[in-house]
């Protein structure tokens, strides 16, 4: 059962949060990085497109810039989509789904734990999802980590559904 944000918030105290985890795609090539690749990738087109302009084929050089902004524009949507977010809280009485996404706009799903199953390929493959199913519908996280990363998230959320089981609530 999924419930709208409003729904949630006039809930009763959902208790303790005994899970907590911020999902965020990897990205290795930091902004320094990235401003390095683009000088290096500029300077060898203004090379060769210099050496291509006295061999006498001018018309090459508007590829090369085509090939720069090409590169330049692949990158900033990578980095665009780096900045979307999911955030799984979970309390006694809910399991918050916040996802965000690359333009800053949030949607909040809400399950109720003791009806939570996790359930993700062991072992996990590059296209094995992480689904939260609750009441028969599944719920995809993390479709952007890698498979270990997943793997972990899947261990960290049964091993915290279990405490809260099994434990007495205060």
């Amino acid at each position: 059962m999924s419930l709208s944000p409003p729904d949630i918030a006039e809930t009763a105290d959902p208790g303790p949060v005994v899970f907590d985890a911020e999902l965020r795609p990897h990205r290795s090539l930091s902004m320094r990085g990235f401003r390095l690749l683009m000088g290096a990738v500029i300077a060898v087109s203004a090379i060769a497109g210099g050496a291509v302009y006295v061999a006498g084929a001018w018309p090459v050089i508007g590829f090369m810039g085509a090939d720069i902004l090409l590169i330049y524009w692949a990158f900033r949507a990578s980095y665009r989509a780096a900045k979307r977010c999911e955030r799984l809280r979970l309390t006694p009485a809910w399991l918050t789904i916040q996802r965000i996404d690359p333009r800053g706009r949030g949607r909040t799903e809400a399950l109720r734990p003791h009806w939570l199953r996790v359930e993700l390929d062991d072992p996990a493959g590059p296209s094995s999802p992480l689904l939260l199913w609750s009441h028969g519908r599944a719920t995809p996280v993390g479709s952007f980590l890698p498979p270990t990363e997943r793997e972990r998230l899947a261990a960290s959320l049964r091993a915290a559904l279990g405490r809260l089981r099994f434990e007495p609530i205060r």
